[in-house]
């Protein structure tokens, strides 16, 4: 993909609001009448959705498209991404070559906003076809997009971000999709390994007999049922007085150990990796764009399986931080991993610690598919974390951690129990967290069970969405000043 100001291809698409006349200043000639031909066809009124078309003449015509965007008041980001989306993949599935698309005259393409307008049409007809054996559909050859009157440079700017997005993104995707028989703890750890070597980062992988010299019970017990040993990653990047650290949960897949879970759409448990997924492609993108600050990145990764050796519901297991925890239910796993993990980020003196995880249905009960649950104690970050959800589309909707639920997590027989009561689970899980962050006081629990991954039989993009990359980016992007 290209941004510039030359049109080109066998097809132009622009767009038209409602109460507007079609906007010809960058069409010459030919184009300029057939553009001006459809906006003058009975029935064009710019609707949503409402789409007119009409090739030019002369020996090599071009298809001029115009689109309606509906009102002008009510278009948005989300809109202008859904509507390039559609144009993108409707184009690669026509098998058309070269595409150009003219912009909108619209904030929601202009600035800073350029960055959200060119990732969805990067990542538009992304596809896990690794171990399929059908051929790719057709895709385009080249798609040039003409930024807004007077933008070119925030595009040219915003090009080289999104394309460093966009590979995060995909990583994100490409690790959360691999089947678990691929996808074990090693495996994981060997993917964060060859990511660090290429990016000169720091690495560590402890295995078990490392974890267990350090007292990471949480990791050992859910570990301990399967026949692939848990593995947690540790990388560390840059440079600066103030620690980020990012944690993500990574359970290679999920059976629910001793307390099984049903059968139906036990498959997707594959996707209980994806916090630790999320990880990675923020590191990736991070350290390819040599943001300035200091970053730590903990991935904790575990297969829960049922055997002889796996942990059982009444076991009390002894996590990093030295806090006792009664198990309740093995399927309550995730939170179990996560204390070990940011125990140890806290211990090493984070300054902001972000955790990301598919831990509970319970946050889909609540938020559904359409966000993800944001807990925090620390209302800065939280404004923080709020404004980029904004502005990449990726919702955070903030949760509350009253104290009735800690009192929900404590023990009988020791500190803590894993399982609450049935409601406010996921605050429960959030509360229990709260319990390994030591003295780091500005943290967040980024509960994403609902938005990591899309489930469909029948839809190509189905799978991981890599939900999270774009967001903490945009945060960080922010931090630090840069676009």
């Amino acid at each position: 993909m290209t941004t510039g100001t030359v049109l080109q291809g066998e097809s132009v698409v622009l767009t038209c609001f409602q109460k507007s006349a079609p906007d010809a200043g960058r069409l010459a000639g030919r184009l300029a009448a057939t553009l001006r031909r459809l906006g003058d066809q009975a029935g064009w009124r710019a609707l949503e959705e409402q789409v007119a078309r009409s090739a030019t003449g002369g020996a090599q015509p071009v298809q001029v498209e115009i689109h309606g965007l509906g009102a002008r008041a009510d278009f948005d980001a989300g809109r202008l991404g859904k509507w390039l989306d559609g144009v993108v993949s409707a184009a690669s599935r026509e098998g058309r070559k070269e595409v150009t698309i003219v912009l909108p005259d619209h904030e929601a393409a202009k600035g800073r906003r350029a960055l959200q307008v060119l990732l969805p049409v990067l990542l538009s007809g992304y596809e896990y076809r690794r171990f399929r054996a059908k051929r790719a559909r057709p895709s385009l050859r080249k798609l040039l997009l003409l930024p807004p009157t007077g933008e070119d440079e925030s595009y040219a700017v915003a090009l080289r971000l999104a394309r460093s997005l966009m590979r995060g993104v995909k990583t994100c995707r490409d690790l959360g999709n691999t089947p678990p028989n691929e996808a074990t703890p090693e495996w994981m750890a060997e993917q964060a390994a060859g990511l660090a070597a290429k990016k000169g980062l720091d690495c560590q992988v402890l295995g078990p007999e490392e974890m267990e010299k350090m007292g990471m019970g949480g990791i050992l017990a859910v570990g301990g049922g399967s026949a692939h040993p848990p593995r947690l990653v540790r990388l560390e990047w840059g440079e600066g007085e103030d620690v980020i650290s990012f944690v993500g949960k990574g359970i290679t897949f999920d059976t629910g150990g001793i307390s099984i879970k049903p059968s139906p759409a036990m498959e997707e448990m594959k996707y209980d990796k994806c916090g630790a997924c999320t990880v990675l492609g923020v590191t990736q993108v991070v350290s390819e764009l040599g943001l300035p600050g200091r970053f730590r990145a903990y991935m904790p990764l575990a297969e829960n399986m049922p055997d002889g050796s796996s942990y059982r519901p009444s076991d009390i297991v002894r996590c990093y931080n030295g806090k006792t925890v009664e198990i309740l239910n093995t399927d309550a796993e995730g939170r179990m991993i996560l204390a070990d993990a940011m125990s140890w980020a806290a211990a090493e003196k984070a300054d902001t610690l972000v955790e990301l995880s598919t831990l509970t249905g319970a946050s889909v009960v609540a938020l559904g598919h359409q966000g993800a649950a944001l807990y925090t104690p620390d209302d800065p970050l939280s404004k923080e974390l709020l404004l980029a959800a904004s502005h990449t589309g990726e919702r955070l909707w903030r949760m509350p951690l009253w104290p009735e639920f800690s009192e929900d997590m404590k023990g009988v027989h020791a500190d803590l129990r894993n399982l609450g009561s049935r409601w406010g689970g996921a605050n429960n899980a959030a509360a229990f967290l709260g319990n390994f962050v030591g003295r780091t006081r500005r943290w967040a629990h980024l509960d994403i069970a609902g938005t990591a991954y899309r489930a469909s039989r029948e839809e190509a993009d189905s799978g991981a969405t890599g939900f999270g990359v774009n967001l903490l980016v945009d945060w960080l992007l922010r931090r630090t000043g840069r676009f």
